[in-house]
């Protein structure tokens, strides 16, 4: 079976370092890594108007934008193929067909549905697009039947969720037509989703606690300079925890021994400087520094691509056009044989037009079969019924 991946993002806004360290970065790695037949990163617009409808300007302002940010960490069109959710829509017709093997007790109890619907606070009133797009989500999986999601593990859930699509699909039309997914969770904790420069759970644009891949470099000094750390830490010399501490989180996600040479030589790696910090006589903002320089070295080359790619818009244009015709094509294939499957596929060829001729010219014979032997009936009965009367006379 070929290997082939399939994962993307929600265009609601710039990407930001949360993004590449949870995804891009890894993206990057797989794609060069050779271990893939396929791979294909999705901009997840039709599913960004979910809870968004009402701003559909925003969804469109930020498709470049991502895509440009794609680019500049490193994906490249020449092994990965990066499509707009929306323009295919094969994607809105198999949802539609998957709607009708899921309950809707059975996408209350998705807790990543239950989670999402709390953070935006939609009560009762939430969009059935929203509620739904478990089933959209699983629809963009089988339609390029991918065999790995990258994901975090709050995306569980959902692959789980397509599980269940896939078998009932296969069962009842009893074919092996869709594709069982597996989910690649990062491959380390630092991996993992980061927290917001504020120190808060999850980074958001809303809350105003990201730094952009996008951001110059004066904007992440700022940003890195002003992060929550522990609020216990008041003096230098005092001991230090690195529990729910932001600036050590990111030097988790980022750093690498040999930056200490150039940037920090007093130690030979991380767990040196954390040792230092936690008995105590290291300040936050020395720590800092280093984290900024840190950022900078992953952020530079970002930058100065992005500078190239936005002097080329015409460029970033046609990678999204390619990418997804090329993705049409590969989920057309599977539509066509979803439709097969399920026999609706009236004319994709002559199979039902013969069919159904044989069908009624069937009917017809039997019919004209019925009506010669009533014919015969009542041929007899009147043969019968004058035999009768000439004996009687």
């Amino acid at each position: 079976m070929r290997k082939i991946i399939l994962t993307g993002d929600r265009p609601t806004g710039r990407l930001h370092i949360g993004h590449y360290v949870g995804s891009l970065r890894r993206r990057v790695e797989l794609q060069n890594s050779g271990e893939f037949d396929e791979i294909n990163i999705m901009i997840a617009d039709a599913q960004a108007l979910t809870d968004n409808f009402d701003n559909p300007g925003k969804v469109r302002e930020n498709i470049m934008e991502v895509a440009i940010d794609y680019l500049s960490c490193g994906i490249d069109p020449e092994k990965t193929t990066i499509l707009i959710q929306s323009q295919i829509p094969e994607l809105t017709e198999l949802t539609f067909y998957y709607a009708d093997l899921v309950t809707v007790a059975r996408l209350q109890r998705n807790p990543t549905v239950k989670t999402e619907v709390g953070m935006r606070g939609f009560g009762a009133s939430i969009p059935v697009g929203f509620f739904t797009y478990p089933i959209s989500q699983a629809a963009d999986i089988t339609a390029f039947r991918a065999t790995t999601v990258p994901a975090g593990e709050d995306q569980e859930p959902m692959i789980e969720q397509t599980r269940e699509i896939v078998r009932s699909f296969n069962r009842i039309y009893g074919c092996d037509t869709l594709v069982e997914p597996e989910i690649m969770l990062p491959p380390n904790q630092a991996s993992m989703r980061l927290p917001g420069t504020d120190g808060k759970e999850k980074m958001s644009k809303s809350l105003g606690n990201c730094i952009y891949l996008s951001d110059p470099a004066a904007e992440v000094k700022k940003k890195v300079m002003s992060m929550y750390t522990d609020p216990d830490h008041l003096r230098v010399e005092d001991p230090g925890k690195l529990e729910g501490n932001t600036v050590f989180t990111y030097l988790d996600a980022f750093c690498r021994d040999e930056y200490f040479a150039e940037y920090a030589p007093e130690y030979a790696n991380l767990q040196e400087m954390k040792d230092h910090y936690v008995r105590g006589g290291l300040g936050d903002v020395k720590v800092k520094k280093f984290l900024n320089n840190v950022l900078q070295e992953t952020l530079e080359p970002i930058r100065k691509k992005r500078a190239e790619l936005e002097k080329d818009i015409p460029y970033v244009y046609e990678v999204l056009r390619k990418g997804t015709a090329a993705a049409e094509e590969k989920a057309a294939r599977t539509l066509d044989e979803v439709r097969h499957d399920m026999m609706i596929d009236y004319f994709s060829g002559d199979e039902w037009l013969v069919s159904q001729e044989k069908k009624f010219a069937e009917k017809r014979a039997a019919a004209d079969a019925a009506d010669v032997r009533v014919q015969r009936q009542r041929a007899a009965e009147a043969r019968k019924k004058a035999k009768a009367g000439a004996g009687q006379n």
